[in-house]
């Protein structure tokens, strides 16, 4: 079982900046952020596992970096360069050790917080 709860959602105009927390019981665990925008699937945006590892769905590769804090047990989402196509409710998802390549399939995180709204206005 991973507890997972997000902060640092807010608005913020096109070009702008944020970051996502997602603080966790237990950070040693392949790690995800999804979104789903209004009217829209959820989807897959970046990952990281055990070996922290990451990958990235191609819309925000080179503006999204995510990371794990193990001193704080967290796990990290910088959002920089955002679009208004960026907007949507973020969720952070937790599934089992592991140290291959990371899917962005929700089907692999049987853990989910309550997600955070990022609101990017152009």
């Amino acid at each position: 079982q991973v507890q997972l709860a997000e902060s640092g959602g807010g608005s913020v105009t096109t070009g702008g900046s944020l970051k996502l927390s997602c603080a966790a019981s237990r950070i040693n665990v392949r790690m995800a952020w999804f979104r789903q925008a209004p009217g829209k699937e959820r989807e897959g945006v970046a990952c990281i596992n055990s070996v922290e590892l990451t990958n990235y769905t191609d819309s925000v590769k080179g503006r999204f970096t995510i990371s794990k804090d193990s001193a704080n047990n967290n796990l990290l989402l910088q959002m920089d360069s955002l679009k208004p196509e960026d907007t949507a409710i973020y969720y952070c998802a937790a599934g089992p050790i592991a140290y291959s390549y990371c899917p962005l399939a929700q089907i692999m995180y049987p853990y989910w917080g309550q997600g955070t709204q990022v609101t990017v206005s152009s």
